[in-house]
């Protein structure tokens, strides 16, 4: 159950996510929408930290941090300003997040092989080939 229950959260999570994104309404600033987006996310994981850890210290893990949480955070604004966009640009939620997926795991598969030193298999490049053929076909 511990292995299922992490990806069953970002699959819940994604679907929300996406609907959320297609929602924001056309009419407001992407950017203002983020700033409640972010106000909101840190007030839960602020919460959930003490949740956590009762008598934990924020300013304590805060002295443990490298460059990769800030990171973290530009990447998830890239993220989510470019989905309300592609949204706003007329993208369907039901092709949207899938090309995004179809190119993201192409890339990843060479990040770990190149980065990580993730073995290329014959199995990963009939995988890529699979995903240029759906993509084919989801935009046809």
């Amino acid at each position: 159950m511990s292995y299922f229950w992490p990806i069953a959260l970002v699959v819940v999570s994604n679907i929300v996510y996406q609907i959320c994104a297609k929602s924001v309404p056309k009419e407001m600033d992407a950017m203002a929408a983020l700033t409640v987006t972010y106000l909101v996310g840190a007030a839960c994981s602020a919460m959930l930290y003490f949740v956590r850890n009762r008598h934990g210290s924020l300013l304590h893990e805060y002295e443990k941090m490298n460059a990769f949480p800030v990171l973290l955070g530009l990447s998830v604004v890239g993220l989510e300003f470019g989905f309300i966009y592609a949204y706003k640009a007329g993208w369907p939620v039901s092709t949207a997040s899938i090309v995004q997926s179809a190119f993201l795991s192409i890339a990843l598969i060479a990040v770990g092989a190149l980065h990580y030193q993730e073995a290329l298999t014959c199995n990963k490049a009939v995988g890529i080939a699979i995903c240029l053929v759906g993509l084919y076909f989801i935009n046809k």
